[in-house]
């Protein structure tokens, strides 16, 4: 699979096992295998997931935002070709902060780099940005499956 930017939403369910409504990221911008990768998540007030106050209004809930995030992690890593027949499972999230919430109307900018990659194992860090300023910092740490059997 060749991989040219920007990366739509066929090529990233082509990488990715997720599918609507679990699906959160919309497409890639930058990716520099091993290295780190941008992708953007836009939302709209007709999501299902967001939460609803009175007070504050509709918000984006922080663990959708964080799987968001996880699944721009998830694309750096099965992008490169030796890991596409695998899949990523997230072993824990660590120091992740949340800065402010994530409304309708905005674009999530999702950047996230490696800090650590092995054959098995890696440790990847998250930055969600709204308009140039972050909502959301902290790092995952993954494992990786065998190769699946049967896989493309």
């Amino acid at each position: 699979m060749d991989l040219q930017l920007p990366l739509d939403n066929a090529t990233i369910e082509r990488i990715l096992p997720h599918r609507f409504p679990f699906l959160l990221v919309d497409r890639i911008t930058e990716l520099e295998i091993d290295k780190r990768i941008v992708g953007i998540k836009n939302i709209s007030a007709d999501q299902y997931f967001l939460t609803r106050s009175a007070e504050d209004g509709p918000a984006l809930p922080l663990t959708v935002l964080t799987e968001a995030v996880g699944q721009v992690g998830a694309i750096l890593i099965l992008a490169k070709p030796e890991h596409r027949d695998r899949l990523i499972f997230f072993m824990g999230i660590d120091r992740v902060r949340y800065k402010r919430p994530v409304r309708p109307g905005d674009v999530v900018e999702i950047e996230a780099s490696v800090v650590r990659l092995r054959s098995k194992m890696g440790i990847l860090r998250g930055v969600a940005r709204v308009d140039g300023k972050v909502v959301l910092a902290g790092t995952m740490t993954f494992a990786l499956s065998p190769p699946r059997i049967g896989a493309e």
